[in-house]
């Protein structure tokens, strides 16, 4: 089999039809039918279910796209750096909202002090996302607050840290010693978006307890969540790490789990046949480095109960 069938193949896993595959690749339709069949029998296995003229990709071609991804990338790679003159190296590196705003600038800094030649392209958005584009193999390697769900990624955690409830100084809550959970659900939240991490586990948390969330912003920015909080008397749930400012000039008082169901780690991600360079490598002994947050140290806050 050739690269060229390779290609092929992702192409027709990603669009989902012969016709926009061959139309992406400038081919015929029968070329890439016969590029498929060529693997299906060459691999002896079914690849597509076609359905009402509809293709869906087996799990023994899931497992192939898998790999298919990795090899087709790093060939491309090697390419570059065989026939173009200047080839610069570059990592590219994924990175969930919350990690994007209270960490990833340091960590890239970091990397690239140790790592001077290298090139680095950063790409944030939420859990989700973040996931499926390391299953293409467009991105390296990841940092993520959420969790992971495909067998194909590698995820190991490494940096802890916790969510707490936020609201403003002059919401009801604040300065109170301890909340109920129960109240929560007569009040309003400024919410992430779907695929979020954050609010994932804070919605799985809610759901377990019996209780519904009364959602009245949504967004995916942290900062237009924290002015719904500060400006909107609305409740929040949202990490440790990307209130300290907020904390520090009083403008948000806490409140924190007295359970450890809103502990959680930022997790370094990479797909799991993905080849492990020195850079990678340079990258996760990075991240490894920043400590527990402990924000709270010296600052009054309130305990959620049941």
């Amino acid at each position: 089999m050739t690269i060229r069938h390779l290609r092929i193949f992702i192409e027709v896993a990603d669009t989902g039809k012969m016709s926009a595959a061959a139309s992406k690749l400038y081919i015929s339709q029968p070329t890439v039918s016969q590029a498929i069949k060529d693997l299906e029998e060459h691999y002896g296995m079914l690849l597509f279910e076609r359905l009402s003229k509809k293709l869906y990709i087996t799990e023994k071609g899931e497992r192939l796209l898998s790999y298919a991804r990795n090899i087709v990338k790093q060939f491309d790679d090697m390419e570059e750096k065989v026939f173009e003159s200047g080839y610069v190296e570059k990592l590219r590196i994924g990175a969930t909202i919350t990690v994007g705003e209270c960490l990833l600038s340091q960590i890239i800094n970091s990397f690239k002090n140790i790592n001077p030649q290298m090139n680095t392209y950063a790409y944030i958005n939420n859990t989700k996302i973040i996931e499926d584009m390391l299953l293409k193999s467009e991105l390296d390697v990841a940092i993520v607050e959420g969790r992971i769900k495909s067998t194909y990624l590698v995820s190991s955690p490494v940096i802890k840290d916790y969510l707490v409830l936020a609201c403003s100084m002059s919401h009801p809550f604040a300065k109170r010693e301890t909340v109920k959970l129960s109240e929560l659900e007569k009040e309003s939240f400024a919410m992430r978006e779907e695929g979020s991490g954050t609010r994932e586990l804070f919605e799985r948390y809610m759901t377990d307890n019996g209780l519904s969330i009364k959602t009245t912003w949504l967004a995916n920015s942290t900062k237009a969540i924290k002015n719904a909080v500060i400006e909107n008397q609305n409740l929040a749930v949202i990490s440790i790490r990307l209130l300290e400012g907020e904390i520090r000039d009083g403008k948000i008082y806490v409140i924190q789990n007295t359970e450890s169901h809103w502990d959680r780690y930022f997790s370094i991600v990479y797909h799991k046949n993905k080849l492990i360079t020195p850079q990678i490598k340079s990258l996760v002994e990075i991240v490894k480095s920043y400590k527990d947050t402990d924000i709270l140290r010296e600052v009054a806050s309130g305990r959620l109960i049941k």
